[in-house]
């Protein structure tokens, strides 16, 4: 995961995911116009305590990770707007970053553009007969996903469908290599060319300058008179 922050004034409070306050439909307003003419995605929006983090992401089906260069400009561009238009007052921190190659699932959609990948989900319900689920993800729509959790004596897929609503966390599962074949190297054996690479291994963290409500200042989390 590649991380860049920018701290500035805010009073906001709670872990909130993107669209479910006021503060958040305004930074969301900000933000898409911005990504979308770098050719980029909003992947996700959220705010923990008082710090704003905007997750961006190559577009679904890009064969390419987003990269430093993108998450620093998109950083500039997204402070530089935050100081003309300057919508959530009070001292806050802005953080831009990329998904990683193991990925949070908070949203319908994030689920639906990561179908065909294998994931790890807890369900909120402790009683449940399996509270952890992890396989393959075969389908999601607007309030369920379904996850292929294994094969049945008959060679049958067994799939699941889970409620959004009963899902406490979920990521996506990142799996080094192709999946051994009948007949195929055994595990140890693989060719050093066939193991992949993931996605963002390549990432590194960096800091931008602190943004204050009047200027741009180095980072520091103190109040401003």
């Amino acid at each position: 995961m590649t991380t860049m922050t920018n701290e500035a004034p805010t009073r906001a409070e709670g872990g909130l995911t993107m669209g479910s306050h006021p503060a958040i439909d305004r930074l969301r307003e900000i933000v898409i116009p911005i990504v979308d003419d770098l050719g980029l995605d909003l992947y996700d929006l959220e705010q923990r305590g008082g710090t704003f983090r905007v997750t961006v992401d190559t577009p679904p089906g890009s064969e390419r990770g987003i990269d430093l260069d993108e998450l620093a400009l998109v950083t500039r561009s997204i402070s530089r707007e935050l100081d003309h238009v300057d919508p959530i007052p009070g001292r806050y921190t802005l953080e831009v970053t990329s998904p990683g190659v193991e990925r949070t699932l908070r949203t319908p959609e994030h689920f639906a553009r990561e179908i065909g990948k294998t994931v790890s989900v807890r369900l909120r319900d402790p009683e449940a007969a399996e509270r952890r689920l992890n396989g393959l993800l075969v389908a999601a729509d607007a309030d369920t996903a379904t996850i292929r959790v294994g094969i049945d004596d008959e060679g049958q897929p067994l799939d699941q469908v889970i409620r959004f609503d009963g899902i406490d966390r979920a990521r996506t599962v990142f799996e080094w290599g192709p999946a051994p074949k009948p007949g195929g190297p055994k595990k140890g054996q693989e060719s050093r060319a066939n193991r992949a690479t993931p996605r963002g291994a390549e990432s590194s963290g960096g800091e931008v300058p602190v943004r204050d409500s009047q200027d741009i200042t180095p980072s520091t989390t103190e109040e401003t008179p």
